[in-house]
């Protein structure tokens, strides 16, 4: 396989690493200061200014992973490079997307055929760009999947090394869940999509489990011998309009298709599981 990232960042990261054969070639915003890996090439993109090579790379690519969210001129791939994308033959395209498109449902369970209410401009841009790869994909013939991706955690990014660093907090509105994905479980859904070939669909990328924030922070607490951070009422927590803005937003995610047509079985099927793995390398020591 030759893949073609744009946005080398956490989750591809991940899925790259796990790629036993492949070429693969990605962007960051400033490829000089990025993190470096010896099977990657890296090129600048920052949305606006391209490392020229990008459209050489993409000639010689078969398969096309996007992780760069869109901004307020839109998704920056398709504004700067959708006409060489199109004169490319592709094995598949994946845009990894959020569960956020799904807006509010008021806890109930929504899959990939449930009405996206998106209640923010960047969840509205996102189910833009979803549409715009998706008839970018029919205009090419090109099988092109959309990953509607939980909140992600994994190694260095999650609630015990939060609790380390003091800044996990137990904010509890009654009935509120939400939905969570190990970055390993997003990477075995990557590579899901790629092979799945096909015309292309919408997958929801998310664990077994919807849960309480809070009980996950006691959890996690649990794991490392700390006592849980005091129940913080949501009404009267202080909280960024950002942070607020995510307790808008009640659904639980179903996993089923993607389990059913794909045979996606998650490492970490709740936050316990994937926690625990954490806990047990030494996350949060």
């Amino acid at each position: 396989m030759r893949l073609f990232v744009f946005g080398l960042g956490y989750s591809a990261r991940h899925f790259v690493a796990g790629l036993a054969d492949a070429e693969v070639v990605g962007t960051a915003r400033e490829a000089g200061k990025a993190e470096k890996d010896d099977r990657v090439e890296l090129l600048a993109f920052d949305g606006a200014r391209a490392d020229p090579a990008i459209q050489t790379h993409l000639s010689k690519s078969d398969a096309l992973l996007i992780s760069i969210p869109p901004g307020e001129g839109g998704d920056p791939v398709l504004t700067h490079f959708a006409a060489m994308i199109a004169g490319s033959r592709w094995r598949a395209i994946v845009y990894l997307s959020t569960v956020g498109v799904y807006g509010d449902h008021g806890g109930a369970w929504v899959d990939e055929t449930s009405a996206t209410r998106p209640s923010s401009a960047r969840n509205r841009a996102r189910v833009d760009a979803e549409q715009g790869w998706l008839r970018l994909g029919r205009e090419i013939g090109a099988p092109v999947h959309i990953l509607r991706l939980a909140g992600i955690y994994g190694p260095r990014r999650n609630a015990l090394i939060n609790l380390r660093d003091g800044r996990a907090r137990r904010i509890v509105k009654p009935g509120q869940v939400f939905n969570r994905i190990h970055v390993a479980d997003i990477a075995q859904a990557i590579g899901l999509a790629i092979e799945a070939g096909g015309a292309g669909e919408i997958w929801n990328v998310a664990d077994d489990e919807p849960a309480p924030p809070q009980d996950v922070i006691a959890f996690a607490a649990a794991l490392l011998g700390l006592p849980a951070p005091p129940d913080e009422p949501f009404g009267s927590a202080d909280l960024t309009p950002m942070a607020r803005s995510f307790y808008s937003d009640n659904r639980r995610v179903s996993n089923a298709k993607l389990k059913r047509k794909l045979g996606f079985k998650p490492h970490y099927p709740t936050y316990r599981e994937g926690l625990g793995a954490l806990a047990a390398a030494g996350e949060g020591g």
